[in-house]
């Protein structure tokens, strides 16, 4: 195991180009999306139609900016619809006296949300107007509104541990998916060294060594494993000690990265007994991997993803399953029994992977 193991240490310390290239590439993807997932308001253009336009719009802007997440400005109707077909804006709302439109490019989860704010501020204005009748709607409202100024009863909604319920943080979610999505590429290309050994008879002149072929399989298991693991904890250390990121508790979440780079370095061997060549593992591995964030759901919010289908070919992956922890780990506390289940999944998902792995390039090769 150990002169397997050097001899891979050996050729990253001549060329640390490749790991370096992928730690950079982990920072700036966080920085430029989650950068951009915190921000705090999204923008939304709404215009009236018609001959009472401008009071549709004075009406319906004060109704709708109820939401500290979205925006919704008056905007002419000709440059909102200019800026949605050109992707300046995600959607547009037209709006009428008891009716809206929406004008979208592309779905996107910001628009369900957009949307839902929308169809609630037009359901409450229609039962408004049935109880108290149109001329009365206005007094009726602004009386609702004094009186839950001062409500006689008050809910107030606190965290299991007593504390305030923090907000999710999509930004986090991010730091922690590009940090663990990327790292798949790293782990995946170092365990395609036992294949490009098979191929260039290598691994034949090995066995004919004193190192066995399970020592030949652990170091390079464990070289790819130390590589992955370095990579994901030193973009962790840097985002929560150099960029002022709250992780939460790091020996948990030092735990979960662990767990998913073993989980991760079984998948690659599950993928390398597939292939035949290191070719063809560069060509399945890079194209598999940049959907398994998205089937996840690792760029969207919890719950998003409402297939059941998507959701178990997404629980097949241990990419899901180690963003959720840690996003348990950096929001909400969670204890070691809480992270017991995920951690147990991940492993499975990894002693699996590894045993049909590892049959397979042993068939193929036998």
């Amino acid at each position: 195991m150990y002169p397997v193991f050097m001899a891979q240490w050996m050729k990253d310390k001549r060329k640390p180009f490749t790991i370096l290239l992928f730690i950079g590439l982990s920072i700036i993807a966080t920085l430029i999306f989650g950068g951009s997932a915190q921000q705090t308001q999204t923008t939304i253009p709404i215009f009236g139609t018609g001959p009472n336009a401008e009071e549709i719009e004075e009406k319906w802007v004060d109704l709708l900016n109820t939401n500290e997440q979205l925006r919704f400005v008056i905007t002419e109707e000709d440059k909102a619809r200019e800026d949605v077909i050109e992707g300046r804006r995600e959607m547009a709302i037209q709006l009428m006296d008891s009716d809206y439109r929406l004008i979208v490019a592309t779905e996107l989860p910001n628009n369900q949300f957009a949307e839902q704010l929308v169809h609630q501020a037009y359901t409450k204005e229609a039962q408004l107007v049935a109880v108290a009748g149109p001329e009365n709607a206005d007094k009726v409202r602004t009386e609702i509104e004094n009186y839950l100024e001062t409500p006689p009863i008050t809910v107030e909604t606190q965290s299991l541990a007593g504390g305030e319920i923090p907000s999710y943080n999509m930004g986090m979610q991010l730091l922690f998916g590009f940090t663990l999505f990327i790292a798949m590429f790293t782990i995946g290309f170092k365990v395609n060294g036992i294949t490009a050994d098979k191929v260039s008879g290598i691994w034949n002149r090995l066995i004919l060594s004193p190192v066995s072929k399970t020592q030949m399989y652990v170091g390079h298991l464990v070289y790819s494993f130390a590589v992955g693991f370095f990579q994901v904890v030193a973009v962790l250390l840097i985002f929560d000690y150099l960029m002022g990121y709250e992780l939460g508790s790091l020996p948990m979440i030092i735990v979960l990265a662990a767990v998913y780079t073993l989980s991760t370095v079984s998948l690659a061997t599950l993928i390398t007994g597939i292939v035949k060549t290191p070719e063809q593992f560069q060509m399945v591995y890079p194209s598999l991997a940049p959907l398994i964030p998205i089937i996840s759901g690792v760029y969207m919010m919890p719950g998003t993803i409402s297939s059941p289908i998507l959701n178990f070919i997404g629980d097949l992956f241990p990419l899901g399953h180690a963003v959720q922890a840690m996003m348990d780990v950096a929001l909400y506390n969670a204890s070691w029994s809480d992270l017991a289940f995920p951690i147990t999944i991940m492993l499975l998902i990894g002693v699996m992977c590894m045993g049909i792995g590892i049959n397979m390039v042993e068939r193929r090769n036998g």
